[in-house]
């Protein structure tokens, strides 16, 4: 089974499902949550990151809501990340990058 139906079996069971902007708002404070475990990693800045075990915590929250978004929206995950990585070798093919344009 997928990350995505797993965490919208455990959804259903204890009626965690929201609207789509529930979903993104938890995402985002989720996403949040990893930056702090990156600033608390690197001091701040100040030095080379030392990463805790919690940043694993922190990620698997990320994509937990994540795919609770993508049920919400309708949108099946591994469809949509086999199309992107089908995306990313069309342009590294073609222009040598995967970014949508090159930065200077």
């Amino acid at each position: 089974m997928n990350w995505q139906h797993q965490a919208n079996d455990f959804a259903q069971r204890y009626d965690l499902h929201h609207a789509a902007a529930v979903h993104t708002l938890d995402l985002l404070s989720e996403l949040g949550e990893v930056a702090k475990e990156l600033l608390k990693a690197t001091h701040y800045g100040t030095s080379e990151p030392q990463f805790h075990p919690e940043i694993a915590d922190e990620l698997g929250d990320v994509l937990y809501s994540l795919c609770l978004l993508a049920t919400a929206t309708g949108v099946d995950l591994d469809k949509a990340f086999q199309s992107t990585l089908q995306k990313y070798e069309h342009r590294w093919q073609t222009k040598g990058h995967i970014g949508s344009q090159i930065l200077e």
